[in-house]
């Protein structure tokens, strides 16, 4: 009977140590039903394991701010954790991250709030011993899990979900990143006045509060998702644009073939018919560049180079290289969404390799590039080569990577040579990435390996 007196006195008196203690369970409970509930309502497809890692680092972010920073300030690295969790372990976008946090957190806060003031009144003890005595502590928090779980089993049930775009440009997630950022501070400070002072405010002001603040949060994720869903259309205008630049020149030479191609058949009949299968041959070689080019016009097609970004630049690199004369190839076996790199550093190293290549092709006679990005299933990896004629036979290919370093002189008399260095600089940041280069007596090559 002792030891139970003794139990129930340390439950019923204040004693923070053991608030603490009992925080851990606590905290593993809540990280489960707030990842419940915005895997539910956001839609998010995930696997067993990324449940389990996310509630089990969420639960030590948690447990660690219990147990080392003082509450309320704890709320602030639990805020910060959450979306960073979601965003690397569920590999959401930005907005779905940080929606991830919002949504539960609104949830937790009304029903505590509710639920606080409920209990301190039929109670009769103040909010600040209420905090630091373990049995009220207990049943607080098992009544507010088992309403959210309950809501959870709602949303689940009814199939309620939030449907959001995939994609942000650049402005919006500095927008939306900065908007966070304030909110989490304002939400901080809300914490802490509702913590210690919530006995000295009616319950109406409290609620109020929170809730306006809530809703101002809300509109202005929706006005900011309108201003992405702009800049995307905006984007995809400008891809619009290069693809009719693209079909309008493909409408020129298939109407140029069309009209000559009675023309075209005469002639190889008067090589046949004369056995001047020399000529036969020049002439075929002159109408395959030809074809070859309409073909590859086929191919910068947004459908089949799905990526936006890539497509602009190969695009725009097609465009440039066509203006001095020279001949850009293509050869594309995969669906360029599945290319396991991030499309910044995508986009830069092509950049760089195309102008190299534009650069080496308007000093030959022959200028010929060509474009090849394919999968290799045997080797896990993705490649993309870049091969392209060249005039300096003795380009050292240890030494092109160099800070500095260049096979070619520009205008000023000084070497440039930092295209290729910031290259290696990117690959270094990513472990899955290689650059293989090689050259022959024709082509000089540059092979990108994305392992997977």
């Amino acid at each position: 009977m002792e030891i139970l007196q003794t139990i129930w006195s340390a439950l019923t008196m204040e004693n923070v140590m053991l608030v603490k203690f009992i925080s851990i369970p606590l905290a593993i409970i809540e990280a489960s039903i707030t990842m419940l509930l915005f895997i539910t309502v956001l839609k998010i497809d995930c696997s067993n394991k990324q449940k389990v890692l996310y509630t089990s680092l969420f639960s030590l972010t948690s447990i660690l701010s219990i147990t080392i920073i003082p509450t309320p300030f704890n709320t602030f690295l639990n805020l910060l954790a959450c979306p960073i969790l979601v965003y690397f372990i569920f590999k959401t976008n930005i907005l779905k991250a940080i929606l991830a946090e919002v949504i539960p957190y609104v949830i937790f806060v009304l029903l505590g709030s509710i639920i606080l003031n409920l209990y301190t009144i039929l109670s009769g003890i103040p909010t600040n011993s209420f905090v630091n005595i373990p049995i009220h502590k207990i049943v607080f928090s098992l009544i507010m899990y088992a309403c959210a779980y309950f809501i959870y089993l709602f949303f689940n049930h009814c199939n309620i979900n939030i449907k959001l775009v995939d994609k942000f440009g650049k402005t919006s997630a500095r927008i939306l990143f900065l908007n966070f950022f304030i909110g989490i501070i304002a939400v901080c400070i809300q914490s802490y006045l509702a913590t210690f002072y919530n006995d000295y405010s009616p319950f109406y002001i409290t609620f109020s509060s929170v809730l306006v603040l809530l809703i101002y949060f809300f509109i202005s994720i929706h006005t900011l998702s309108r201003t992405n869903k702009l800049e995307i259309t905006t984007e995809s205008l400008e891809e619009e644009r290069l693809y009719n630049k693209t079909l309008t020149i493909l409408y020129d030479n298939i109407r140029g073939f069309k009209h000559d191609f009675n023309n075209i058949v005469q002639a190889i009949g008067g090589y046949i018919s004369t056995n001047n299968m020399e000529g036969l041959k020049d002439y075929y070689s002159d109408l395959r560049a030809d074809c070859t080019k309409v073909n590859n016009l086929a191919i910068l097609n947004p459908e089949l180079i799905n990526n936006p970004a890539i497509y602009s630049l190969l695009t725009a690199k097609y465009h440039q290289a066509e203006e001095l004369g020279i001949a850009m190839n293509f050869d594309i076996f995969m669906d360029l969404k599945t290319l396991n790199i991030k499309t910044y550093d995508l986009t830069r190293i092509l950049g760089i390799l195309l102008d190299n290549a534009i650069d080496a092709c308007n000093k030959c006679n022959e200028k010929d590039i060509y474009i090849t990005i394919r999968k290799d299933n045997k080797a896990n990896r993705q490649l993309i080569m870049v091969e392209n004629t060249y005039s300096n036979k003795n380009v050292d290919t240890n030494r092109i990577f160099e800070k500095g370093y260049t096979s070619k002189i520009g205008d000023n008399g000084k070497n440039h040579g930092l295209g290729l260095w910031e290259v290696r600089e990117i690959l270094k940041k990513n472990n899955n990435l290689n650059l293989f280069t090689t050259k022959s007596m024709r082509l000089f090559t540059q092979q990108l390996e994305i392992y997977f």
